[in-house]
């Protein structure tokens, strides 16, 4: 594989930068820890180089039901393989596709892990909570993802439908703020989306 930084005109595998110009396109991969392509733009091998390079673009979706004044009840989160291919609790999560806006890929990603039926409501002003910056190296952010460097813009997105968790997803609970940041699940979640449920609860006011 092409080491970082080498120039487009070296012998071997062209770099990033010459994939970038020739294929600006990356299809979604994240409903598997294996690498998955939609539109035969990108191989394996050519994907794997952009994670290599340089950082992906995610969102965060932190489902919840909400009463009839907007507070929120429950925290929902989904039962899957994580991408340390641990069996844990965890948000909604996804890269946002080139050439999407970020309301869509939020909306592509609800309605692909909670089900069709789901009906979230995609914040009018899509302002992230918070910004999590997820690293190989989980020491540096507490945020960890083995696979590559990803910037996620993390939400809170309320959901008036019937879940179903579909795709990857073994199953879907939901909890009250003060269950979702209980000992006992906090223990199921990795990859520090314990800390991103706990700083989306302190953003609508309901961390216990």
């Amino acid at each position: 594989m092409l080491a970082a930084g080498a120039g487009d005109g070296a012998r071997g595998p062209p770099s990033a930068a010459a994939y970038l110009r020739t294929w600006w396109v990356v299809t979604d991969i994240d409903s598997s820890s294996d690498t998955q392509t939609e539109t035969g733009w990108l191989s394996s091998d050519q994907l794997e180089i952009f994670r290599a390079n340089m950082p992906l673009v995610y969102v965060d979706a932190v489902p919840v039901r909400v009463d009839g004044l907007g507070n929120v009840e429950e925290v929902g989160m989904l039962l899957r393989q994580g991408a340390d291919r641990s069996i844990s609790r965890m948000v909604v999560t996804g890269r946002v596709l080139y050439g999407e806006r970020v309301r869509e890929a939020l909306m592509r990603h609800c309605e692909k892990d909670l089900g069709p039926m789901a009906l979230p409501r995609v914040p009018a002003n899509p302002t992230p909570f918070t910004i999590a910056e997820y690293f190989p190296d989980p020491e540096i952010s507490g945020f960890y993802d083995p696979r590559h460097h990803a910037v996620s813009l993390a939400y809170v997105v309320p959901v008036d439908g019937e879940c179903e968790p579909t795709q990857e997803a073994l199953d879907l609970t939901w909890f009250t703020p003060q269950e979702a940041v209980s000992d006992d699940v906090v223990l199921e979640m990795t990859s520090g989306h314990d800390r991103l449920i706990r700083l989306a609860l302190a953003h609508v006011g309901k961390l216990p």
